[in-house]
């Protein structure tokens, strides 16, 4: 059953032809998709993912403080800044664990968080990924049958968190998941997505290349 879920999973967005930026050794992905702690765990779980930061990007402020972005007021969305190895796992690829790990029906929140800080977008570098990135939506919106509020916008500058939120999931187990499970993420993903979501495995990604 879980082998069916993946392959439902992977049929989901059409993959596009490979990329000049797919021969290069590494590439840089950016996606906001609600707290950062839990896409920069999402991220770490696939095979090609070289590094994740968790950090501020699409807004005005410069430098801007966690206390800044959270007030709401700076424009920055929370996000994670993934470098990767496109001989590993490609872009498209990426755009798909990013797609099964957020709630793309809603504007300007995720899950229990509100505010435009936690809004859903696809931050892209390069015309190449953003031409991936709208027709990722697209079929996105096709397969749900909803608008699709998960913003798709050139890429800015990026400012990195605060060392304390740097693989949070790792250096405090316990309250990320007390946060993740309290907050209803799986629950409502699962809701949206089905099976596939919670049967996917993104470790397994490169398995299908």
């Amino acid at each position: 059953m879980k082998k069916l879920f993946y392959a439902a999973m992977l049929a989901l967005l059409p993959l596009a032809t490979t990329s000049a930026q797919d021969n290069s050794a590494t590439a840089k992905a950016t996606f906001a998709g609600g707290c950062f702690w839990c896409v920069e765990a999402d991220f770490d779980k696939v095979d090609g993912v070289l590094s994740t930061t968790s950090g501020y990007t699409g807004g005005d402020t410069l430098n801007p403080s966690y206390r800044d972005v959270v007030s709401g007021r700076t424009g920055h969305a929370e996000a994670v800044e993934v470098v990767y190895d496109p001989s590993k796992v490609s872009y498209e690829e990426l755009l798909q664990v990013f797609w099964l790990n957020i709630d793309p029906t809603v504007a300007n929140r995720q899950f229990c968080d509100s505010g435009s800080q936690y809004r859903t977008a696809i931050y892209t570098h390069g015309p190449q990924q953003f031409a991936q990135a709208s027709a990722s939506a697209a079929g996105v919106r096709e397969r749900l049958g909803e608008e699709v509020f998960t913003e798709i916008e050139a890429a800015e500058r990026f400012y990195p968190a605060e060392d304390y939120h740097q693989d949070y999931y790792k250096k405090n187990p316990l309250r990320y998941r007390s946060y993740r499970t309290g907050c209803g993420r799986d629950r409502r993903l699962k809701k949206i997505w089905g099976g596939a979501s919670e049967a996917f495995d993104p470790a397994r990604l490169s398995q299908t290349r």
